[in-house]
């Protein structure tokens, strides 16, 4: 019987993720891409001694307390570690870790898709290209809202935020953040930043959310904060759809108070917010802002990484708790 430790990928990752896993661990794979039940969960994490998951696992408070005394190392295939409760997984002396740095650039290039996307109405436009429905053409025909030289509001400026910026950026963009401390200024790059979130919502021509989710940010972009956006703004998401309150963010769409949304992620996964589909002002993408080849790759490594160095009896770079 091999000594190599046991590893639980839960999702079907990367070929060459589930190569150097094979490599170096005994593995029990997820071939068919189920997402695993509570109880489906835990019964494979009975025969294992390390867990790769994603944000599909909710290791939860009550998922926590029936982990088997087996698994030693939770290695996230992320960088969002809210379907974990870490506090829960802490008590039981699991190591916890994620996967920052690796996803920020493909994120960000989605970010700047949806902004795009939202502000010059691509997904109107492609619909009407598919259902054969352009028969004419004028000055005001499929008028959007240009993007370059405009104000952009990043809430959070960590990696993603910050690659968001350096991409607005070459948009000539002025760049307008909320932060919890300010950056260096080196960092900062020339962005302004405001410390209360209301001043940087009075500006922002476009929104652009780069924030995690926690007890503080839950649902906190609510119908009082997106009354104090510029009538017209653009607003997009592609942290968690948890941030954000989507009754209100259908009502301003509708209302015209925004001009439109482009959204990467919703409260539902999978699935989404069937009022969102009534509506042509939205740029709608299905929660893929790290899904490059180059970008899966990278994040099974890292927390590869992270496992390995657990076992050779090293503190992992991304350890969480």
């Amino acid at each position: 019987m091999s000594d190599k430790p046991v590893l639980l990928l839960t999702r079907k990752y990367s070929a060459n993720t589930e190569a150097r896993a094979s490599r170096d661990y005994q593995v029990i794979f997820n071939p068919d891409d189920t997402v695993y039940s509570s109880d489906q969960l835990l019964e494979k994490c009975a025969g294992a001694d390390a867990v790769i998951p994603c944000h599909s696992e909710h290791f939860n408070a009550v998922v926590a307390a029936q982990l088997p005394a087996r698994v030693k190392i939770i290695a996230n295939h992320s960088v969002g570690v809210d379907h974990c409760d870490l506090a829960a997984l802490k008590a039981r002396g699991v190591v916890v870790t994620n996967t920052p740095d690796v996803l920020s650039d493909a994120t960000a290039e989605i970010g700047m898709l949806l902004m795009l996307g939202a502000a010059r109405r691509a997904s109107e436009g492609d619909r009407m290209m598919r259902q054969g429905k352009w028969d004419s053409w004028s000055p005001a025909f499929m008028v959007g809202t240009q993007v370059t030289g405009k104000r952009i509001g990043i809430v959070g400026m960590g990696r993603v935020g910050q690659v968001m910026a350096k991409r607005a950026r070459g948009m000539d963009m002025e760049v307008h953040y909320f932060n919890r401390s300010r950056l260096p200024g080196d960092k900062e790059a020339g962005a302004i930043f405001h410390d209360q979130l209301d001043d940087l919502l009075a500006v922002a021509d476009v929104l652009s959310l780069h924030c995690p989710t926690t007890p503080e940010t839950t649902g906190f972009m609510t119908a009082e904060k997106f009354a104090l956006l510029p009538d017209g703004a653009i607003f997009v998401n592609t942290a968690r759809g948890a941030l954000v309150d989507e009754e209100a963010l259908v009502e301003a769409l509708r209302s015209g108070k925004l001009a439109a949304a482009g959204l990467d992620v919703f409260v539902t996964e999978p699935g989404g917010n069937p009022k969102f589909a009534t509506l042509e002002n939205i740029f709608m993408l299905p929660h893929i802002g790290s899904a490059t080849s180059q970008t899966r790759d990278a994040m099974g490594f890292r927390a590869l990484d992270n496992i390995d160095a657990f076992f050779a009896g090293k503190e992992p770079k991304d350890r969480l708790v």
